[in-house]
């Protein structure tokens, strides 16, 4: 079958290889139909260390599994027996595995996965907005993380995918104010498109910040803007450098939290947003173009905000 193949540090490749094969009665195949490239992929295939070539990447997607179910599938696979599967903390289990990073993805025409991380769809779901459960699912645990700040003033740095469904989740959930910030005018457009009040930075104080980009300056912002007693939530993956004065976390009570992934439940909770949301600003391509489209997003390509590959 045809892949796109992380080979080797900054670069990807549409390969012929093995076909996927079922390891135990508790793995399905699945028919991909499309599959979403993630910006922790753009740039973490860069210095190989999380990801590790060759690898078949692809996390967010959707298929058919066997029977001809319409399925998406939750990619962390925890152990469901350890401390934190039995506190619901599936999404930091010490012994996950991710699809698309320590097992083979969906950047390609079938993948195998577990039966138990399979989600029904809607007979009436697009493909592509079902691909986009994922990035929605990571949202929904923003906003959980958040406090569920409905009427409060939140703040979004970064309009990429994560900094858009992040702005949609709480547009839904009853966020008051929001304002997102990105420096690129084309991504701002986006999210002015989805009724989204822009600025290239945030201005004045917010009761909850995502940092859904990552850097240093990004880091530092989300913490001094932040108000006193508020919380900045970080989900970007960009940098590693914290790059606040930790002072400001004691003296004005703020506080910092990593988002990673999300809980079953709230990838359930996706598959039903994914229903209503905004999406139109998702484009799709031909995964034998996977190549080249994820090649240019890598170098730093702005007019599309989402790609998804379909097989």
């Amino acid at each position: 079958m045809q892949a796109l193949v992380f080979t080797r540090p900054g670069v990807v490749e549409v390969l012929d290889v093995d076909e996927p094969r079922a390891g135990s009665e508790d793995e399905v195949i699945v028919e991909v139909t499309a599959a979403g490239i993630c910006g922790s992929e753009l740039h973490g295939i860069s210095q190989p260390g999380f990801r590790e070539p060759p690898l078949v990447m692809g996390h967010e997607f959707a298929g058919v599994a066997p029977g001809g179910r319409r399925v998406t599938v939750n990619p962390i696979v925890s152990c469901g027996t350890c401390d934190l599967c039995q506190q619901g903390l599936t999404q930091v289990c010490r012994a996950r595995s991710v699809v698309g990073i320590h097992r083979p993805g969906a950047f390609a025409e079938r993948v195998v996965v577990p039966k138990r991380m399979l989600h029904e769809l809607p007979s009436d779901m697009s493909w592509e907005r079902a691909a986009m459960v994922e990035p929605l699912a990571n949202a929904v645990h923003v906003w959980n993380l958040a406090g569920q700040p409905v009427g409060g003033r939140v703040g979004i740095i970064g309009a990429g995918t994560i900094g858009l469904v992040c702005y949609l989740v709480a547009q839904v959930r009853g966020a008051g104010d929001i304002l997102v910030a990105d420096l690129s005018d084309e991504r701002r457009s986006v999210a002015r498109n989805l009724g989204a009040d822009t600025a290239e930075s945030l201005d004045g104080e917010f009761d909850v910040i995502i940092d859904a980009v990552g850097v240093a300056a990004t880091h530092k912002a989300s913490v001094a803007q932040v108000r006193p007693g508020g919380t900045a939530v970080w989900v970007g993956l960009m940098g590693t450098d914290p790059a606040f004065d930790s002072t400001e976390l004691i003296r004005q009570e703020k506080r910092v939290l990593g988002s990673f992934a999300y809980t079953d439940e709230e990838f359930g909770a996706a598959v039903e947003l994914a229903q209503t949301c905004d999406l139109g600003w998702v484009a799709s391509y031909p995964l034998a173009e996977g190549a080249t489209i994820f090649t240019e997003l890598m170098h730093g390509r702005t007019d599309v905000v989402k790609a998804l590959l379909r097989p």
